[in-house]
């Protein structure tokens, strides 16, 4: 009988208290760590907790039928998933449904509401140069946003400094104009914004009839737009939100912003730079001024270009023709002033911001460009109570699954039962409390699918135990007693089990990594407790069963211990005998 290896194996199986202290000192201090952070329950996803389901429809434009494609419909998925989850809400999904619907399944939890009026918000973002404006009709008294304070050039060392603009979210105290002179001014504006093109008209041909026709078509367009300004209401919730949809970027429109919880009108010109220009935008928060939380933005190189163009010309004007209007789905939400042309690609807008405030336009300006327009089909809420009862059904589930392996062990193993159930207790705890500071840590949810996952490990589990204990039991077979049985039985078990917790982990990898959606739980929670099982098995199950291999019970082979050698057929004891020694010859002798 060969005797157990030297050297650093056999230090580790002569000290397995170190290996049993190990994972329970790991085991105190995550569940120390999952009290203090507040959270003792794991995150739920929305079909636990419930939420809110939103179903949109692309909607084609006028003669672009053939952009609704695969390549469109995926950008516009990946640009929601993006904006939802901008907002800090995990496990939002956006997923694809058939050719044109796109379906947002949106958590309840911190800041879904948001989330869920962001993505409500599918058309293009643009931006517009600020006509004319002022309070809504039964607002109260309040700073007009053109009050804002102007640009200004920052110093910088590069070749192109950035320049700030200032956002027309300030407190400056500045009267509002009445209707009358703002009636005025948003006439002057659109005669001014038409005088262009009508002068141009005119001095190629007094009498070219064609020319007076396009004169007299953009009046009558001016006076209609001038009519729907001076009528406009955005005090009314039933105009805030379509007043400016459907317009055209070439096109001038009104359209309803909010500044200081006061709802303003605005006329805007046609949009100078699209949504598409802005390569990245994010909150910051400048440290250096009393600017406190600001936004900056990056353009793409064309972008840049028409940007510096449109804030040149914004600058030669007052207020409030000196601001541009960004415009998310016909709503104004910010309109920041400028005093010079903004050049290099880069531009900040400061004002009062909250940090919320700042991300949320933040979001908007990186996500709010999307190739297609949407239409809300329906919206569904996905009610607590109905997955408190899916939540229940997994859990009975997982209950009698987890009693079945118990009563197989007790059957079949015996003795051995009182190794694999605290097992298998100690890999549930450790499961659940690192899932429970996977919610606050990484935003991890658990859905029903990874409730799934969870049951399935039970039997991944039970497998590593029971490859380990038939090894035990086919070196005792071989006539070896108990001791050096479990130490010869490790190594093939060890193998076995490793290769095993390797397939099966690397099938969860791959299917995390091609899923989306729900059934990304269901693999992230496989891959986890296979990598849980490894760590019972080396540092619990084994240092266990070999302090309990030196327990009278298990190594005289007791009938309850699951390791008789009687009831297993085991061979005669292996028993070492000398060589015998070589003849003597008497002549020699």
């Amino acid at each position: 009988m060969a005797a157990p290896k030297r050297g650093r194996s056999a230090s580790a199986q002569s000290k397995p208290g170190r290996s049993l202290a190990l994972i329970l000192i790991a085991i105190v201090a995550l569940t120390g760590g999952m009290f203090a952070s507040g959270h003792t329950t794991p995150r739920l996803g929305i079909d636990l907790a419930g939420g809110t389901s939103i179903t949109l429809r692309a909607v084609p434009e006028k003669g672009q039928e053939s952009a609704i494609n695969k390549a469109n419909m995926d950008t516009a998925v990946d640009i929601m998933n993006r904006r939802v989850n901008g907002l800090g809400v995990s496990e939002a999904e956006v997923q694809t449904q058939g050719t044109r619907n796109i379906i947002v399944n949106i958590p309840k939890g911190t800041n879904s509401e948001e989330a869920r009026q962001q993505v409500g918000t599918t058309a293009k973002l643009y931006f517009r140069p600020v006509l004319a404006t002022e309070a809504s009709v039964g607002a109260a008294a309040s700073p007009s946003p053109s009050a804002s304070g102007s640009a200004s050039s920052s110093p910088s060392s590069s070749a192109s400094p950035k320049t700030t603009a200032s956002s027309s979210k300030t407190g400056s105290a500045t009267p509002t104009a009445t209707a009358t002179s703002q009636g005025r001014a948003a006439s002057d504006a659109l005669k001014a914004d038409s005088t262009p093109s009508a002068s141009a008209s005119a001095s190629a041909s007094a009498s070219a009839s064609p020319s007076a026709s396009s004169s007299s078509a953009a009046s009558a367009a001016a006076a209609k737009l001038e009519a729907q300004y001076t009528a406009l209401d955005c005090s009314k919730k039933s105009t805030q939100n379509t007043a400016g949809k459907g317009a055209k970027a070439t096109d001038a429109t009104v359209a309803c912003g909010q500044v200081n919880g006061v709802w303003y009108k605005y006329l805007l010109g046609p949009a100078a730079v699209d949504g598409t220009d802005v390569k990245k935008a994010s909150a910051v928060y400048n440290t250096t001024t009393a600017a406190g939380w600001q936004v900056t933005m990056d353009f793409t190189g064309k972008g840049g270009d028409k940007f510096a163009s449109v804030t040149g010309e914004l600058a030669k004007n007052t207020a409030p023709q000196n601001e541009f209007g960004i415009v998310l789905d016909g709503q104004v939400v910010s309109s920041p002033s400028v005093s010079s042309s903004i050049t290099g690609g880069s531009a900040e807008i400061s004002g009062s911001f909250t940090q919320e405030e700042a991300q949320s336009l933040a979001n908007m300006l990186s996500y709010g460009a999307l190739p297609l327009t949407f239409k809300e089909d329906s919206v569904t809420t996905v009610t607590a109570a109905l997955g408190g009862e899916q939540l229940h059904a997994g859990l009975v589930a997982g209950a009698i699954g987890l009693a079945l392996v118990v009563i197989y062990l007790l059957i079949f193993y015996r003795g051995l039962s009182v190794i694999a159930i605290p097992s298998l207790l100690v890999s549930a705890i450790l499961t659940y409390v690192i899932m429970t500071l996977l919610g606050p840590g990484i935003g991890f949810a658990l859905n029903l699918p990874a409730v799934c996952g969870a049951i399935v490990a039970i039997g991944i589990t039970a497998d590593s135990f029971i490859v380990f204990f038939e090894r035990i039991r086919d070196e005792i077979r071989e006539g070896r007693s108990l001791r050096p049985s479990v130490e010869r039985a490790w190594p093939r078990a060890r193998r076995t089990i490793l290769v095993s917790d390797f397939v099966s982990f690397l099938a969860a990898a791959v299917l995390f990594i091609v899923t989306v959606g729900k059934v990304q739980g269901f693999a992230f929670t496989l891959g986890l407790t296979t990598v849980l099982d490894v760590v019972v098995v080396f540092l619990f199950t084994k240092p266990l069963m070999t302090i309990l291999a030196r327990r009278k019970f298990f190594s005289s082979g007791h009938k309850y211990s699951g390791l008789d050698p009687k009831a297993l057929g085991a061979k005669p004891p292996l028993r070492r005998t000398r060589r015998p020694s070589a003849p003597v010859d008497p002549k020699e002798a």
